[in-house]
Formats: structure tokens, sequence, C-alpha cells
């Protein structure tokens, strides 16, 4: 009767393992040759190319671990996470590196199956205009009827906006982003308002009237898209972490107190897995954090959107990782 209990409990305690937990996540990529990655769709941060294939600053932050654990930037799978299922690549941690906002986190449950790890891109709230305005600042635009989608977290933002200011505005409700894009173009409302990323593919296409945009320059919220790993691996999440930190150090100027570019806090860590040369491999693969972002979300691609809060934070933006003092 012992032999049979202790049987039973090791099939419950076994039944309840997953597969990602059966095996550390570094053991997995190397048997695999592969990093997998996955994201919510956001334009210049992960899109899949008519071509096929995902391009963006998350794709190739996830080209960049590749190229540190597997010598190279080739080795990826990029998934998208659109509905409940999808999302499920995560409760499973099927995948290894989980680009999130706190919302997606937390609209899908998903806190307790994840590190949160640094930041890799600061998204906002915006909104946007024709360029021929008078508006020059969100304030501007009470009583005026603003575009949106609905049952957004764009509408919360717009709606604590103007309520700090005491202020009224139009709302202008949209369930189909088409028809939102449309009556836009064609003025039937004043402004349009969601993701800053979304706004400047949207400026991308003026519509049958040809309509030239801007954004306005205040945020109605800011927000960090993060590098995420499960929680069964530290020494995976501490290689995830120390690839995106040597990205946005590479940035560093040098300077009569510390090293700038890779020296800026050359990680020494056998334990981890990492040989000499790799983040000498990762800038040679993708660039720095700079060159990323100017590729697919500024002066290099064709949305042009400003450094802003991306921007490192030696010339006064948010992003900061640990370097040589």
């Amino acid at each position: 009767m012992r032999f049979v209990l202790v049987f039973v409990t090791l099939i419950g305690i076994c039944g309840s393992i997953s597969p990602a937990q059966a095996g550390s996540v570094i053991k997995r990529v190397k048997e695999h040759n592969v990093v997998r990655c996955g994201s919510v769709e956001r334009t210049g941060l992960a899109t899949e190319a008519e071509s096929g294939g995902w391009r963006g600053l998350n794709v190739d932050i996830c080209r960049a671990i590749a190229a540190a654990v597997l010598g190279s930037s080739d080795r990826i799978e990029y998934h998208q996470y659109e509905t409940p299922k999808d999302f499920d690549a995560v409760r499973n941690q099927q995948d290894d590196v989980y680009f999130l906002t706190g919302s997606e986190i937390n609209e899908q449950k998903l806190a307790g199956k994840l590190l949160p790890g640094p930041t890799v891109f600061v998204e906002s709230h915006a909104v946007m205009v024709a360029s021929t305005s008078a508006v020059h600042h969100v304030s501007d635009l009470a009583g005026e009827s603003i575009c949106f989608m609905i049952g957004s977290s764009v509408e919360r933002s717009l709606t604590a906006y103007f309520g700090a200011l005491h202020k009224n505005w139009f709302r202008r409700a949209f369930s189909e982003d088409g028809e939102m894009i449309d009556t836009y173009n064609v003025q039937n409302c004043h402004a349009i308002a969601g993701e800053i990323t979304t706004l400047a593919n949207i400026r991308l296409d003026s519509g049958v009237n040809r309509l030239s945009s801007r954004i306005l320059p205040e945020s109605l919220t800011t927000f960090p898209v993060i590098a995420a790993t499960g929680t069964e691996d530290a020494q995976w999440s501490a290689i995830v972490a120390w690839t995106v930190h040597t990205l946005i150090n590479a940035e560093r100027p040098e300077t009569p107190w510390y090293a700038g570019g890779a020296g800026a806090l050359p990680i020494s860590a056998p334990e981890l897995g990492f040989d000499k040369e790799w983040q000498r491999r990762v800038l040679t693969s993708v660039g720095n954090y700079g060159d990323i972002f100017d590729r697919h979300l500024g002066k290099g691609s064709p949305l042009k959107l400003d450094r802003g809060l991306n921007t490192n934070h030696f010339r006064g933006g948010l992003l900061l990782g640990p370097f040589l003092e």
C-alpha cells in the first residue's frame, strides 16, 4: 500500500511539470539552436513583412540574444501574440523572450509566469492633427472631436487627460481601425489618438486628400515595453538582461571619468556561458540601441520618429543600463 501511495504521489508531481520546467531554457535554446521570441504586433517594434519574416526593434534585440548565445543573429523564431490562445506561449513558457507591456501582463494574468526584465522601448499614447491645424498642444483640442478605438487604453488616457484639465472633448469612437483612419484623413474629426508608433504609421497613409499630419508634443501617458523571461531559469534571464544592457550602454560616449561604447560595461561572465567575444559579436550583428532605433523607428525608417524618451540617459532620455562609474 505504501509503494502505491508513493507511486501515485510521484505521478501527480510529474504531471504538474510543464515541458519548459523539465529542462533549463538555455539548454533548450542550445539543443534547438534557436531563440524564440514573441510580442503583439507593433509598428517599428515587431511587424511581419509581406515577403515573410519579422522585422523591428524587438526582433533585432531577439537577434542580438541569438548572436550572444548561439553565435549567429539568424537563429531566431518570432511569434505574434494576438488572441488569448496566442498568449498560451507565455503561460506555458514555450517561447524564450517575451516583449510585453504592463497592461498585457495584467490582462492576460501573466505576472506569476514572468520575470520582468529591462525596458527595450518607451511607448506612449499621443494625439495627431493635420499639419495645417492651428492646434499645437493637446489641450488646444478641448471641445473638438478626437478619433480613437473604443474600449482601448487610449480612451482611458484621453479621459484622464481632459478630466485633469476640467475640459470637455467630443468623442469619436470606432470599432474598426480602417474606418477610424478614413474618417480622420477626410478630417471628419479634428485629431486622432493612439500609440505613437501607430500614429507614425498612419501618418504615412495620407488618404485620398493627401493629408499631411504631425504628432503633438505631449504624451497622454507613457509605458515601457520590457524584455520578460520565464521564472524557471535565472541564468537565461541574466543573459537576456546583460544583452539588452550591452546594446544600451554601447551608445555611451567616452569621458575622462568612464569608458565609452561596449567598454562602458564589459561583461565577463563565463558562469553564464559567455565567451570573451560575445559583446563584440552582438554589436557587429545588430549595432547599438541607437542604430536599431534609427533603422526601424527613427531617421533611417519611414516612420521618422524622434528618439524622445527612448534617448540614452546621458542625453536626457529614460534608457539607462548599469555602467562603470
